[in-house]
């Protein structure tokens, strides 16, 4: 399957723990080498040893434009070029209305949406050179199509994730390169785990396959968007959340 992407290169950034970690293990075993990005070293070294020869670590701040032109010179050093990003970074801290504070915005804001804009712009050079490219944005079913409380300005930033995406799609599509966005509902990664069975056993109850996602059903769906077979798709959206957006009650769900 995608035998295409056999020794390209993909950054894959947030990669030490959760939906980050396991796409870049999913992506080296379909043969790529993966930069994996993380605030810190060891964290990031981790996660490369694990994959083993086809990963390298690198620590950078995405919240930052020369951290992120640091990511993409690395990548091309070490490899060669640039064929695939996958802007994964991303926090989740809740705050509701009126105790939610202008720097709790903005940090959120800063690290979900700007690093996005930030880690698109620094691979763009290494991807117009090759006039060919694949950018994955991990957004979230959270503010494009559902809300939780707490979560205004998480869902701000996903939201906003999908319109970067479709402006930058028209921009780069003269250039080979494609953007779409992967859309999880709710997936079972350390941070979810460790909440404890009654809650998970709650949100299960909400979603018609009686499931949560595994960080490789997201991991699947941003191979597909970065494999040459998907090259005349761009600007798109691909949910994966069991159903869980499809009832409009639990009674709807039989």
């Amino acid at each position: 399957m995608f035998k295409s992407l056999k020794g390209k290169t993909a950054i894959v950034t947030g990669a030490s723990k959760g939906i980050g970690r396991g796409i870049a293990r999913r992506f080296a075993k379909a043969g790529l080498n993966v930069l994996v990005v993380s605030r810190t070293i060891g964290d990031a070294e981790k996660v490369a040893a694990e994959i083993g020869r086809n990963a390298s670590a690198f620590a950078t701040d995405v919240t930052e434009p020369d951290g992120c032109a640091a990511m993409a010179q690395a990548a091309a050093d070490r490899y060669g070029g640039i064929d695939v990003l996958c802007a994964n970074a991303g926090i989740f801290p809740s705050a509701k209305l009126g105790e939610m504070t202008a720097a709790d915005f903005d940090h959120v804001m800063r690290t979900n949406l700007t690093s996005t804009f930030l880690s698109v712009s620094a691979v763009l050079p290494s991807m117009k050179d090759k006039r060919s490219g694949r950018i994955v944005i991990t957004s979230s079913i959270t503010g494009p199509i559902t809300g939780n409380v707490g979560w205004s300005h998480y869902g701000a930033s996903k939201a906003g994730q999908l319109g970067f995406m479709r402006s930058a799609a028209l921009e780069l599509a003269p250039w080979n390169i494609t953007i779409n966005a992967v859309m999880p509902g709710n997936i079972l990664t350390e941070g979810v785990d460790g909440l404890g069975d009654d809650y998970i056993t709650s949100i299960e109850a909400t979603i018609p396959m009686k499931r949560l996602g595994s960080v490789d059903d997201i991991a699947n769906a941003a191979l597909f968007f970065s494999s040459e077979e998907a090259g005349y798709v761009t600007g798109q959206t691909l949910v994966v959340d069991g159903g869980q957006v499809l009832p409009e009650t639990l009674s709807a769900m039989g």
